[in-house]
């Protein structure tokens, strides 16, 4: 009975499995058959969920995706592609190809034409870099070095519109200068007070590199105040934003911007063994660029304010070497007999440690807040003397050892010869052996540098025969003027008389 009953039982189960495995079969029959007759529809959606997986805070502290396209689309109509030419003859027997400007060995003008080996300049020198628009009167701010030795200088807009571009003026020691062109309805940027700007902020780099025009990239503030020393003038100032958006070549001269679209920096230099972006860029902070930008207007040079001290940035080495207690600050190397600190009552060895009640950690910091003012100018300096703080009263100077503005007229006519003059003193005309004259104290790219080969120095005494006593002279001896003029004067240290021709209309 119980062999039966397994037998029986084991027969239920068999057949039990076969029928589940012919509805199985069945099944995946008809799916076939229905796959075939059926067309296959592929959906698309327009967005995807988690498309921002970065946040970032605003002032009000709301927490919002990271997007950088309104941002974008907002500086980009503001920043532009410069090319500088240089098309006078130039001899290359200065080792100039020997020894690079430092700006082009670090961070490159995009040369396109190099002067040939041993000789003569045969076919025009272009450069390029990029600007930023501040101003709906069409001024422009971009580097020096982008212009530098340029004898024309053409900006093209966003839109591909392309200008000739005049330059107001230059600063050298902060490697930032003013051009300007006649156009209309220009997209403007704003400058931010770049103290505001904090290490790990989001910016962006807006500009021009390797020949790619209106090119973004992105990164965070890196690093506030570095000094890279890629500046070789006398008063160089030194304190740049750092940041590691990727910055190469051309980007010279374009926009850091925060996630506002206001200008925080001028992109300036790039640290980089081999002359592309390898992790980190640096910008001119947009405090500098103002100071900059209202002494050109409104004085037609840079008017810088100085201490008058050597100083090297405080840490345990410097504290080890001169046996004094740590303190975080600027250490003042020597002070200049009769400068603004030595008349304040500053001494070598004191540690600088605030300028107008603000903190100066290191030397370019310090040299950024002094550059922000003018001669003149009163600042409050703290230091740190034998353990105790103590505060002077500082009066800058300028590097002639007077609290006087200088400021040189920048009429119409003057911006199209591309120069800046002095009226030169007695004394120095004296040594000369000249009645009177004015001095070329420096060139950019106008007439005189287009089509003359005069240098930075000359001293102007006469224009179409007529005598030369004042700067106001060369502009009234030019204003209206059409036609050929020729100017005489000197150099010093040589007793021969130079002239110079070039035309008006050309």
């Amino acid at each position: 009975m119980t062999n039966r009953a397994n037998t029986t039982s084991s027969w239920k189960v068999y057949l039990f499995s076969a029928l589940i495995a012919l509805a199985v079969s069945f099944a995946v029959i008809k799916g076939y058959q229905m796959t075939q007759n059926d067309e296959i529809k592929i959906t698309q959606v327009s967005g995807v969920d988690g498309k921002h997986v970065l946040y970032t805070a605003d002032d009000e502290g709301n927490i919002k995706p990271l997007d950088f396209t309104e941002t974008s689309e907002k500086v980009l109509d503001a920043v532009v592609h410069i090319k500088s030419i240089q098309t006078r003859p130039q001899n290359n027997m200065s080792g100039a190809r020997e020894l690079p400007d430092p700006f082009k060995e670090f961070f490159g003008d995009m040369f396109k034409n190099q002067m040939p080996e041993g000789g003569m300049q045969s076919q025009p020198l272009i450069g390029t870099g990029s600007g930023v628009i501040i101003n709906e009167k069409g001024y422009i701010v971009t580097n020096n070095h982008v212009i530098d030795n340029a004898d024309e200088v053409e900006v093209t807009l966003y839109n591909n519109e392309s200008y000739k571009a005049k330059v107001i003026g230059v600063d050298p020691t902060t490697d930032l200068a003013l051009l300007q062109i006649d156009a209309d309805d220009l997209r403007t940027m704003a400058l931010v007070n770049s103290d505001d700007v904090e290490v790990g902020e989001w910016v962006l780099a807006v500009g021009n590199p390797l020949g790619l025009n209106s090119t973004v990239t992105a990164g965070i503030v890196s690093a506030k105040a570095r000094s890279i020393n890629i500046n070789k003038e006398k008063f160089a100032v030194e304190s740049f934003i750092q940041t590691d958006a990727a910055i190469n070549p051309g980007n010279s001269g374009g926009a850091l911007v925060n996630l506002e679209g206001n200008l925080v920096g001028i992109n300036t230099a790039i640290a980089s063994r081999t002359g592309s972006y390898t992790g980190y860029g640096f910008a001119v902070p947009s405090n500098i660029v103002t100071k900059v930008v209202e002494d050109l207007l409104k004085y037609g040079s840079v008017q810088r304010g100085m201490l008058g001290v050597s100083i090297r940035t405080m840490d345990g080495s410097l504290a080890k070497e001169k046996n004094v207690s740590f303190s975080k600050g600027v250490w003042v190397e020597n002070v200049g007999d009769q400068s603004a600190a030595d008349k304040a009552g500053i001494e070598s060895g004191d540690i600088i440690t605030k300028v107008d009640g603000v903190l100066v950690g290191t030397s370019p910091r310090l040299q950024e807040i002094i550059a922000s003012k003018r001669p003149g100018d009163k600042v409050a300096v703290t230091v740190r003397r034998d353990g105790k703080e103590k505060e002077f009263d500082v009066i800058l100077e300028n590097a002639n050892g007077t609290t006087e503005i200088v400021k040189h007229e920048k009429k119409e006519v003057l911006n199209l010869l591309g120069a800046d003059f002095e009226t030169l003193d007695a004394k120095m005309a004296e040594k000369l052996n000249i009645e009177s004259g004015v001095q070329v104290t420096r060139l950019y790219p106008g007439k005189i540098r287009k089509q003359t080969q005069m240098r930075e120095g000359f001293i102007i005494t006469r224009i179409d025969g007529k005598r030369i006593k004042e700067v106001e002279d060369v502009a009234k001896a030019l204003e209206n003027k059409s036609g050929g003029v020729m100017i005489e004067g000197v150099y010093e240290g040589s007793s021969e008389k130079y002239y110079y021709a070039f035309g008006m209309d050309s």
